[in-house]
């Protein structure tokens, strides 16, 4: 075992969500694949075994703490990275249709083969956010995007909301400064369609405060929306 299991499950229980053994099984083989890629690419800095279960596996799914997925619910992880939260929430809820979208391609890479050596199937998508989210087959396809520390929120609203279907979600997993970042985000989020829908706030077992903001979708994001990233950049809304 790279991880001990019985942190994991207790650490999740904690914000109130089950790991099954076999779920337990892959995480563990999930940490010995990130920790081996991570010698050859640059995945995170975070690598002993202890830190990866409550700063990797715990903080992607404390997701499952603050929103309760319907069941097969389709779901996109903007900015995936080595695949927090995505590749973990696949783990735990296996039922779930997951799309992992990253900009960079040996991430991509990372991810497809991380997913095939774990037996579990997910999709993945080597794009930038703001090109994505404009293509038919993606837009407003999604019962929820999630984001994991990415952005400041009234950039992320614009990168994401434009996957998520009426009646939908955008879920933003941030640090305890996230409530103010949600009010400088109020016209963002207005304008891509969306209402703010609430905040819960969880402490990691490390004492690493987290804040999960919530955003429903309730009209559809105008065709003129996501922009450019050079327009996002310049002028954020």
């Amino acid at each position: 075992m790279i991880i001990d299991i019985d942190q994991l499950k207790r650490e999740c229980a904690d914000f109130g969500v089950e790991i099954d053994d076999l779920a337990a099984e892959r995480f563990d083989a999930y940490a010995r694949i990130l920790i081996e890629w991570n010698e050859k690419m640059n995945l995170t800095a975070i690598t002993e075994p202890s830190a990866v279960v409550t700063r990797h596996f715990a903080d992607s799914l404390t997701f499952l703490s603050a929103v309760k997925p319907q069941e097969n619910a389709r779901l996109i992880d903007v900015g995936s990275g080595a695949g927090f939260p995505g590749l973990a929430l696949k783990i735990a809820r296996p039922d779930m249709d997951i799309t992992l979208l990253d900009g960079t391609n040996k991430r991509i890479t990372f991810l497809n083969a991380a997913a095939n050596e774990l037996g579990v199937e997910v999709n993945t998508l080597h794009a930038r956010a703001e090109e994505a989210a404009v293509k038919p087959e993606l837009r407003e396809k999604y019962d929820f995007a999630v984001a994991r520390a990415v952005a400041a929120m009234n950039l992320l609203s614009e990168y994401c909301l434009g996957f998520v279907k009426v009646g939908g979600k955008f879920i933003a997993m941030k640090g305890p400064s996230a409530e103010d970042e949600l009010k400088s985000a109020q016209n963002a989020i207005k304008i891509m369609g969306g209402k703010s829908a609430g905040a819960t706030s969880l402490t990691l077992a490390d004492g690493s405060e987290r804040c999960i903001l919530t955003v429903e979708k309730i009209t559809h994001t105008p065709t003129s929306y996501p922009r450019v990233s050079a327009k996002i950049a310049k002028k954020p809304l």
